[in-house]
């Protein structure tokens, strides 16, 4: 009796030659075929103008047409209103680097743990407090606005941050010196400007506390800022503060240009004729602050300038000029969002004429 193998062998199939070549001939043909077809490429983004080639186009322009240019900008009302621009944006301009720096440093430097221990934990107290922190801060109110951006960024509530704005540009030590040496004669209106953008600002950090909606500013500038490691945080200080210059600045020669364009389209006897009644003069003077745009270290050397308007117009000059103008209104609205902008500035005008009025009456003697 015969028996089995144990292990079977498996069955292998004999591949002829000529099948081989077939198949690696078939194989080869398909990896050419692969190779020469196009690989889907990622779609290439649209290519932008960069800021250096529209001036550059500018610049081009400008040469062509010199000759025109030239006969067009030989009008006084023209050399007036440029002289203004440029008056505005270069008093302006450094107090404006002073800021994004101060606010580079704050978004780098400052953890926001820090920011919550130095305020008070309600939002009633904390708003007087940073008011009284703008005295001990010289920055003018363009320098203010992307302070105040960065402080909400970390973590600060809005009200608070909103108080320093109002207040920075009006109490600093610099804005009360340059008030004190315009009216000599007037030791009052120092006090007077003090307490009555100190008191604007403050209430109006209470209403923005009491009826202010987080939906009304953009959310980039609510947006939190991570903590940065040590090394990271010189680098995040100059993209800061470059990015909110580039930001600020665009807004900052808006404001200039309607500014230089106001200056030139009102006449100036209309302001002698109405300052010479009392409350003309306030209204007249709180729409010329807003108007003007002036920075706050130069404002009071205008007001002291403008003869014939009793010190009560001026001093609301002073007191409204700070708190909102087209300049800060352009920055703002930039900053924070047009429904911001259109909300609060309105609010912001009234509330600063009336403390004005109420601060004039109480350190001035009245209208006088």
């Amino acid at each position: 009796m015969s028996k089995e193998p144990a292990d079977k062998a498996d069955p292998v199939e004999d591949v002829s030659p000529a099948q081989e070549g077939a198949t690696a001939q078939s194989e080869s043909s398909v990896a050419v075929a692969e190779r020469a077809e196009p690989k889907a490429s990622p779609e290439e983004p649209k290519r932008r103008i960069t800021s250096l080639e529209v001036l550059c186009g500018l610049l081009v322009v400008a040469l062509i047409g010199q000759q025109w240019l030239a006969s067009w900008l030989d009008v006084p009302a023209i050399q007036t209103g440029s002289t203004i621009f440029v008056a505005v944006c270069v008093q302006a301009l450094p107090f404006l680097v002073l800021g994004v720096m101060i606010s580079g440093a704050i978004a780098a430097f400052v953890p926001a743990r820090v920011l919550e221990k130095m305020l008070p934990k309600k939002q009633a107290f904390a708003v007087p407090v940073a008011g009284m922190a703008g005295v001990a801060l010289p920055t003018c109110e363009c320098a203010a606005v992307p302070v105040a951006r960065r402080l909400m960024q970390q973590g600060v509530p809005t009200s608070v941050a909103l108080a320093f704005l109002l207040a920075a540009p009006a109490v600093n030590p610099i804005v009360l010196v340059a008030t004190s040496v315009a009216f000599p004669n007037s030791p009052g209106m120092v006090a007077a400007r003090l307490a009555g953008s100190l008191a604007t600002a403050i209430i109006m950090g209470w209403l923005w506390a009491r009826f202010g909606k987080a939906e009304w500013i953009i959310e980039r500038a609510l947006r939190r800022l991570p903590e940065q490691d040590g090394r990271s945080r010189w680098r995040m200080f100059f993209e800061t503060s470059r990015a909110d210059l580039v930001d600020a600045g665009g807004f900052l020669v808006i404001g200039g240009f309607t500014a230089a364009v106001l200056n030139v389209a009102i006449p100036r006897e209309w302001i002698n004729t109405l300052g010479e009644q009392i409350i003309l003069g306030v209204i007249v003077m709180a729409v010329l602050a807003v108007l003007l745009a002036l920075c706050s270290e130069a404002d009071a050397f205008v007001a002291a300038s403008i003869a014939g308007m009793p010190l009560l117009p001026k001093l609301v000059f002073l007191v409204v000029g700070p708190a909102i103008d087209v300049k800060l209104f352009a920055l703002q609205a930039g900053t924070f969002g047009k429904s911001f902008a259109m909300r609060f500035a309105p609010a912001t005008f009234i509330v600063a004429v009336a403390c004005a009025v109420i601060s004039g009456v109480i350190f001035l003697g009245g209208v006088g």
